[in-house]
């Protein structure tokens, strides 16, 4: 009984993981920067084009989660946890990373990953009913001799289909890199930067260890990538060194963002004056409130750089935030001119521009901010901000139908019902807006429709 109920804990455990792997990226929050997607995305593009796909259909996304870990869920986009960012030496570490995320989307694996755990799930089920059978019969010891064995055989059907998925995404990642001209060193750097950590949590290559684990044991990975990787050209070939000063930059700009001031000024020193450290701290100094620290920081990067948009626009966020909106406007400005209408850096702008409750600066923000969605859909809070100058002006079906694109994109779908319908109550018939605003009627009446049919 004992060896039965380790193994039940240990297979909820599993299924657990298992589920908070498919489930998690719906609970976490997504954080968005202009220069860090920027990064991304060319870090990524070499890699998206050896994949053979397009570049512009395929999405890097930032994860606000410490874990280090990456994934795709179905879809066309690789999403990267910031603590992998954080973990990471080299750009190249994350291409690495990225390489083996698209040779899940080229293998399908999401979709295949689907099919193999309702097959695990029949496995189960059967088990269960078999059990069920013995227990009826009068046979208690066996019914759960029964069922624990058919748990097991469907979670190592399971694991084993997973291994498989990680050694294909390992190849197919190889390959990409290869083909982009791009050192696997990284890689494998990275894949020990793991095995370290599998060694400080005392994680072991046992037989058990190996049937538990969702991929291939480290320390294989590592072996076979190497013997691949030493063998293609590329395996000498330096870093690309504008990207590694771009990473530098966005990584220490995340640990600003996301660490504790204290724990910043322990990783980035006032003894250490280059661009990363002078990020860092000038979101340290912003989070506890000094402006004049914070200020210093940022002037000190914009000294090196007068014109570097994402200086600028650190510049506009922090007077901004601390309450001083009609100062922001000038490198928010600027910052959005040199970015060439950046949808990010422009709606900072466009909220600067509303926040000074200036209504003479109401008209730029509007046109700010339509160029800003019309770039970008996928930005609730630029949808908010257009919102708020439809409604200043008298305009509520349009208000209403930003109110509508923010809510649908937050999952409010109740609420991007009842504004969608008012806006398409009060707006011209037959007009785009009237027509987006069926839209989002239907999408909404579905969700809600279908979120009712699961209760």
């Amino acid at each position: 009984m004992r060896a039965l109920s380790r193994f039940a804990a240990r297979a909820a455990a599993c299924l657990a993981a298992l589920a908070l792997t498919i489930h998690g990226a719906a609970a976490q929050s997504i954080l968005r920067d202009a220069e860090t997607e920027a990064l991304l995305h060319d870090m990524a593009a070499p890699l998206i084009v050896a994949a053979g796909l397009d570049p512009r259909n395929v999405d890097v996304v930032l994860v606000n989660d410490s874990s280090i870990n990456a994934f795709v869920v179905g879809g066309q986009a690789v999403y990267l946890n910031s603590g992998l960012i954080g973990e990471a030496s080299t750009a190249n570490e994350v291409q690495g990373v990225i390489a083996h995320e698209l040779g899940h989307i080229t293998g399908g694996h999401a979709i295949a990953g689907g099919d193999a755990s309702r097959e695990s799930t029949g496995i189960s089920i059967l088990s269960l009913l078999l059990g069920a059978a013995a227990a009826v019969a009068g046979a208690g010891d066996a019914a759960m001799g029964v069922i624990m064995a058919g748990q097991q055989a469907a979670l190592g059907k399971y694991l084993a289909f997973s291994r498989g998925q990680e050694s294909s995404a390992d190849a197919a990642g190889a390959s990409f890199l290869s083909k982009a001209g791009i050192s696997g060193r990284g890689s494998v750097d990275f894949f020990k930067k793991l095995q370290n950590l599998e060694y400080r949590h005392g994680y072991t290559a046992s037989d058990e260890a190996a049937f538990y684990s969702t991929h291939p044991m480290t320390g294989d990975r590592i072996a076979t990538l190497e013997d691949t990787y030493r063998q293609d050209p590329a395996w000498t070939r330096p870093n690309n060194p504008l990207l590694e000063a771009r990473f530098r930059r966005a990584q220490a700009k995340l640990f600003g963002f996301i660490a504790e001031p204290q724990a910043t000024m322990v990783a980035y020193p006032l003894t250490v004056n280059d661009v990363p450290a002078h990020y860092a701290r000038a979101y340290a100094w912003h989070k506890e409130s000094y402006l004049d620290k914070s200020m210093t920081e940022v002037d000190a990067l914009l000294a090196g750089a007068p014109d570097d948009p994402y200086f600028l626009e650190l510049k506009g966020q922090v007077l901004l935030e601390e309450g001083n909106p009609a100062e922001a406007l000038v490198p928010l400005r600027r910052a959005t001119a040199l970015s060439g209408n950046q949808p990010l850096i422009a709606t900072t702008f466009g909220h600067a521009l509303i926040a000074t409750e200036d209504p003479a600066h109401f008209a730029e923000a509007e046109t700010v901010l339509k160029n800003a969605v019309t770039r970008d859909r996928e930005n609730p809070f630029a949808w908010y901000q257009l919102g708020v100058v439809y409604a200043a002006r008298g305009d509520l079906p349009r208000a209403r139908l930003a109110s509508a694109e923010q809510q649908v994109m937050n999952l409010q779908m109740n609420e991007a019902l009842r504004s969608a319908e008012a806006a398409e109550a009060g707006l011209p018939t037959g007009t785009p807006d009237w027509l987006r605003a069926q839209d989002i009627a239907m999408q909404a009446r579905a969700a809600i429709e279908h979120k009712r049919k699961r209760r």
